[in-house]
């Protein structure tokens, strides 16, 4: 049980999963600010420890291996203390990844629509499975086949089109407060 305190305690890693572009890094950061704990980027962390982007791993490698080292990365950062995390789009998919933050943490759907999302990665070139001769075609499949998986997120928190940053962060804040195995109030 944590002391008395005048902000919300984070008790489980929040683990932000939802498709590329709906916010995760950004919102992230912002969750991890507001309530004074470490912000983890699984892309990030893998970048770091392989020393390529992501891209040319994919490239490189292929994405199976790519999805083996992220579970492994995720696993990592989930063993360290409460801290918001924010997960490349296709982490959620792999079900030993789900039970994992299931176990270690709580995942939270960050929930966009499609042409939200189309106007977030449409002019970004790091996203390597938009490197299709129809990305809206491609973005619009890998949305078909992974929403009904997002769905079984611990927590859902819609991302509307027209809400900023602190909206949708604050979205969230409201939408943890109401769980408080994840977030002690404040007192």
């Amino acid at each position: 049980m944590a002391t008395a305190s005048s902000q919300p305690v984070l008790l489980r890693t929040v683990v932000l999963v939802g498709m590329m572009g709906s916010g995760k890094t950004a919102i992230g950061r912002s969750l991890a600010t507001a309530l004074d704990v470490a912000f983890l980027d699984s892309d990030a962390a893998i970048e770091e420890a392989a020393s390529v982007s992501i891209a040319e791993i994919f490239e490189r490698d292929g994405e199976a291996f790519f999805r083996a080292r992220e579970a492994e990365v995720i696993d990592r950062l989930l063993s360290g203390p409460p801290a918001i995390l924010s997960t490349g789009g296709g982490a959620f998919l792999a079900p030993a990844t789900r039970e994992l933050i299931a176990k270690k943490g709580v995942a939270v759907w960050l929930d966009a629509d499609l042409m939200t999302l189309w106007e977030r990665v449409r002019h970004k070139n790091t996203r390597p499975l938009l490197r299709t001769a129809n990305p809206l075609a491609t973005l619009t499949e890998l949305m078909n086949v992974r929403v009904p998986i997002y769905a079984q997120a611990g927590v859902h928190v819609p991302v509307l089109p027209t809400s900023s940053i602190e909206e949708t962060t604050q979205s969230v804040l409201e939408t943890l407060e109401k769980d408080p195995s994840i977030l002690e109030p404040a007192l």
